[in-house]
């Protein structure tokens, strides 16, 4: 069985929005989301992603309603 690498560059979020829809493994950069308000900065960054998004396909995300650190699978 082969080992996978792991990137420590960026961390996993897993987010769920207010109308039900899902997004899983939404990358930050780990040096953002070291310090005690992590969750938090990690929230405003993948908002700030979901911005982006919407404004170049034109279908903008609903609202974060919770955010989780991914887990390994």
């Amino acid at each position: 069985m082969a080992r996978q690498k792991i990137n420590s560059e960026f961390t996993a979020f897993d987010v769920v929005y207010e109308d039900g829809s899902r997004s899983s493994n939404r990358k930050v950069a780990s040096s953002e989301v070291a310090g005690p308000n992590g969750h938090a900065v990690a929230k405003a960054i993948i908002e700030a992603q979901d911005r982006k998004i919407a404004e170049l396909s034109g279908r903008p995300r609903g609202a974060i309603k919770s955010i989780t650190r991914s887990t390994g699978r």
